[in-house]
């Protein structure tokens, strides 16, 4: 009888029958960095535009996890961020 109720229970849950699947923790795919991935780019902190994907509406720099860049990266993400700050390219916060 406890093996019929753990077997409806399994069946409730797993919809698709299978041992692994649980609806709680789906597989989400790792985010590539887009500069590790395209050798040809090259960060330039004199370049307005490309820098823009990497500030939020405010001006603030986005984290990782937004900008799918690794560690390497981020950090001269960061950099050429606040050297266009500092030339005037980029501004300091909008309000």
């Amino acid at each position: 009888m406890a093996d019929k109720k753990q077997n409806n229970k399994r069946n409730r849950n797993n919809v698709n029958n299978d041992d692994d699947f649980n609806p709680r923790f789906r597989k989400v795919r790792k985010k590539v960095c887009p500069l590790c991935s395209d050798k040809n780019l090259v960060l330039d902190y004199k370049n307005g535009d490309q820098l823009r994907k990497y500030i939020n509406e405010k001006g603030k720099i986005l984290p990782r996890r937004a900008t799918g860049a690794c560690a390497k990266h981020q950090r001269t993400i960061t950099l050429a961020v606040k050297r266009a700050r500092h030339i005037a390219v980029l501004p300091f916060s909008q309000n």
